[in-house]
């Protein structure tokens, strides 16, 4: 599915049995691209970028989970191109990227080692484009958003969905940190952006915040 959008156009590319949205940003003014959480199926999204016409430029990774970095390491050495993201607080499931794949029955993931750590407040650029970084842990301690404020979107992996939020049972989730994190990171973009979880459709900031069940009363 394509989001129509004035500066960049983004793909949304299902990926893995998991069906993660892995998202290619095209910068049209340039003719260059990002790859955002390459979980896996590097061939389907190498296709999608060639249809795009686009060069991709950089990959950038909202956190460490297998389904959103599995292809990473692959993709950045056949293509040369460096790795941004997460958090370095996600050091430990990118260096654990194989024993994760193996589990899930995947084809073997590699050990990722980002050119570029991301912190609060960072920005990230490709192409003629620029993406402002917001640090949400809480799914995982690293997680990062990216937010392109030209044209109102977030890619927001796994911290927010339509009408839930992300787990916090897995290794160094917290649920409470989780919603702090969706306060005082995703409310403040501004109801009319839109949001690209990392699975299922898209939604904003707006209908998030009136209607999410896990974020209303005290927790919205």
């Amino acid at each position: 599915a394509d989001v129509p959008c004035n500066f960049v156009n983004v793909s949304i590319i299902p990926v893995t049995p998991l069906e993660q949205n892995c998202s290619l940003l095209c910068c049209e003014a340039s003719g260059k691209a990002a790859v955002v959480d390459p979980g896996g199926d590097l061939q389907r999204i190498l296709a999608a970028a060639r249809e795009a016409g686009v060069e991709i430029e950089k990959i950038l990774l909202t956190h460490g989970h297998f389904d959103h970095a599995g292809a990473a390491g692959r993709m950045a050495r056949e293509l040369g191109v460096p790795i941004e993201g997460p958090h370095e607080d996600d050091r430990f499931l990118l260096d654990s990227l194989p024993e994760w794949c193996e589990r899930f029955g995947l084809p073997p993931g590699e050990v990722v080692n980002p050119d570029r750590w991301l912190v609060e407040g960072d920005r990230v650029t490709f192409g003629e484009q620029v993406l402002e970084v917001h640090h949400c842990p809480g799914h995982t301690p690293g997680h990062v958003i990216f937010h392109h404020g030209k044209t109102g979107i977030a890619i927001v992996g796994d911290v927010i969905f339509r009408g839930s939020i992300g787990r916090t049972d897995f290794p160094r989730g917290d649920h409470q940190t989780l919603l702090d994190s969706i306060r005082t990171r995703i409310w403040p973009l501004g109801d009319t952006v839109t949001l690209l979880p990392g699975h299922g459709p898209t939604t904003t900031v707006g209908e998030e915040r009136a209607g999410n069940p896990f974020l209303q009363g005290p927790y919205g």
